[in-house]
């Protein structure tokens, strides 16, 4: 007895069970973020340290550290009157982030906004800056 792979037409995929892996993709979209999270991959930092050392807007960072803390991607401690912010799993997050570049790196870079997902965040690559 043989057995057949299915065909593409034959599978059906499941949208709703991917809905949390898009949030998870939208917590890491914004490049304020991303840098962030890049920091703390460093280890944990207060809101006053990450405004010093990114240079960003100490309101800014607060809501981006909100946003990714609400995703249950941060993790805290309070010591005295100071809150300490680190990534609640380092090591997963860094195996994320450097797929993420592999990825860009085997694609040549070549990502683009999608005209179908929103307003560009204003950023361009090199190759979008050389077809200007």
């Amino acid at each position: 007895m043989s057995m057949k792979a299915p065909r593409l037409d034959d599978v059906a995929i499941e949208v709703a069970p991917l809905e949390p892996v898009a949030l998870l993709f939208r917590s890491f979209a914004d490049p304020n973020r991303l840098a962030i999270v890049q920091h703390l991959l460093l280890g944990e930092h207060r809101v006053a340290d990450l405004t010093d050392h990114l240079g960003l807007a100490q309101s800014t960072v607060s809501a981006h550290v909100a946003c990714l803390r609400d995703c249950g991607l941060l993790a805290t401690r309070v010591r005295g009157r100071s809150t300490y912010y680190s990534l609640a799993e380092p090591e997963l997050t860094g195996v994320l982030l450097s797929g993420a570049e592999a990825l860009l790196a085997a694609t040549g870079d070549a990502v683009v906004p999608c005209p179908t997902s929103g307003p560009a965040t204003g950023l361009a690559t090199d190759r979008q800056v050389d077809a200007r």
